[in-house]
């Protein structure tokens, strides 16, 4: 059974039926097809094989365009995978929360939610590609939906947001495209010259022009991803979108980019790799501390979570560089734990704000007396977001700090007072929100606190911060094999123990 082909083919063609339902049907079709998808993903899951000696498994392999070297390929690793099952995990919770964002008039609802269906087939086709022409393809592909979930359907200032997230986003992906022909002129070529097993260890060229395929790569992630400099889009765009389409876009789409910097930028240069990585490793400690404090200085809740997004990526990106297998398998399963305490925070937040009528911090202050469930669950997905010990991200984090400290102790250094500025950012924007004098309401009623289908949405997103908190093991032997044959390719191993003069007299 083709299930990475399944799981891209069967959202599409329910995108195309919910296209033609209107207000519930239309929902409800969505939800089931988003259902689905999660279905086939376990199916995946459960077939994947740990031990297994290839790099990719559920391959598939066809020719597209033979000429210029092009194929139809598919196939998971474990980093991969593990992205495709959050993704798939995160569709119908963001589809089941976005019930009422659209008015149910005309065609909107409709339109809305089979873009998000349309955004899910590319999802898994960007993580699922084994040929690099393929992987661009559904690169530049995301765009389309997430465009259009802004532009029409965002804030005010949607239609500014929306576009600057496209020019930014193509910008990036133009710059890609060259160095993806370079690939094939420098690889081995044939009718599957752009296949990934084909070019690792086998794309040629001097020494200048591996380090501008590199570039080319490195530069359309880092927009991705996004890091420092190349970030001012992520803000305008989570702040102006809906808050289920800000999760997809944060939690799932921007981890494309920390996924192709190990994918490609590691495994198909890693001369180039070795050569970039004291800048990389000093721009992800700077994403880490600026994103940080720009948090702690903004009024605007959704521009808060944005840019404590900034600051884990940076993380993310840390410990891919470190190129130990401990930073290494921390970045994999963070990007796995940022997906669901993003969700978190960006859900719980828009509760708040269709409840307050304002996304700003100020306009708050003792909700916890009127909305406590709403209250206690920001609280905890806060906690994992600021990398509680028993939640998720703590042992992220900690895997990524551990393994930047074997070879790199002054930037794990720096970098570990990300930690104590995200307590101060989540404490704070907690404190001003929830505590304090019960508020007073201009018509007398006091807003509901969370219904049963926002519950629905809230118990699996906490359910994921602590299981993955307490026993993160299924997802570390997923991914470890991966990163332990990425570091092997790269030509890296972790670095011997210190031992002290004493120690070794002994």
């Amino acid at each position: 059974m083709p299930l990475l082909t399944l799981m891209m083919v069967v959202p599409l063609v329910g995108a195309v039926v919910v296209a033609f339902l209107q207000g519930q049907a239309a929902k409800i079709t969505a939800l089931g097809t988003s259902l689905v998808v999660l279905v086939l993903a376990v199916m995946a899951w459960a077939q994947f094989d740990t031990g297994a000696s290839a790099q990719f498994q559920l391959a598939e392999v066809h020719p597209w365009i033979p000429q210029f070297g092009v194929s139809y390929a598919l196939g998971v690793d474990g980093i991969a995978l593990s992205l495709i099952v959050m993704a798939a995990i995160l569709t119908p919770i963001c589809l089941l929360a976005a019930w009422h964002d659209v008015a149910d008039e005309g065609r909107r609802v409709s339109t809305y939610f089979a873009l998000m269906l349309v955004l899910e087939t590319f999802m898994v086709g960007v993580f699922a590609a084994t040929d690099v022409f393929l992987f661009y393809v559904f690169f530049e592909a995301m765009l389309i939906p997430v465009y259009f979930l802004i532009g029409m359907f965002g804030g005010a200032r949607r239609q500014y947001a929306a576009m600057k997230f496209l020019l930014f986003s193509l910008a990036g992906g133009l710059i890609m495209l060259v160095a993806v022909i370079a690939v094939y002129v420098h690889g081995p070529g044939g009718e599957q010259g752009f296949l990934i097993s084909e070019l690792i260890g086998n794309v040629g060229g001097t020494e200048t022009a591996k380090r501008l395929m590199f570039l080319g790569f490195f530069i359309a992630f880092a927009v991705k991803a996004p890091m420092w400099p190349v970030h001012t889009w992520l803000p305008d765009a989570a702040t102006e979108a809906r808050p289920a389409t800000a999760v997809l876009l944060v939690g799932v789409l921007d981890k494309v980019g920390t996924y192709g910097m190990i994918r490609f930028c590691l495994q198909l240069f890693p001369e180039a790799s070795q050569w970039a990585t004291p800048v990389v490793i000093t721009l992800a400690v700077i994403s880490v501390i600026y994103g940080a404090l720009l948090a702690i200085g903004s009024n605007d809740i959704m521009r808060l979570i944005a840019f404590t997004s900034i600051s884990h990526f940076g993380f993310i990106v840390l410990g891919i560089f470190a190129m130990t297998s401990v930073g290494g398998a921390g970045s994999a399963l963070y990007m796995v734990n940022h997906g669901f305490s993003t969700a978190g925070l960006f859900l719980l937040a828009g509760f708040l704000a269709t409840r307050g009528g304002s996304k700003r911090i100020s306009d708050y202050g003792g909700w916890q007396r009127v909305t406590p469930v709403l209250a206690g669950s920001f609280l905890i997905a806060g906690l994992s977001s600021l990398a509680l010990p028993g939640l998720s991200s703590f042992v992220s984090e900690f895997l990524v700090l551990q393994g930047t400290f074997m070879r790199y102790k002054v930037a794990a250094a720096i970098a570990a007072l990300g930690i104590v500025l995200a307590a101060l950012y989540i404490l704070l924007m907690y404190q001003k929100v929830m505590t304090g004098p019960k508020p007073e309401f201009a018509d007398g009623a006091a807003p509901a606190d969370l219904s049963w289908r926002e519950k629905a949405v809230v118990i699996p997103i906490i359910a994921s911060f602590v299981v993955l908190g307490v026993f993160p093991k299924p997802v570390l032997d997923l991914v470890n094999p991966a990163v332990d044959r990425t570091l092997e390719i790269v030509g890296v191993a972790d670095p011997a123990p210190a031992v002290n003069a004493s120690e070794s007299a002994k």
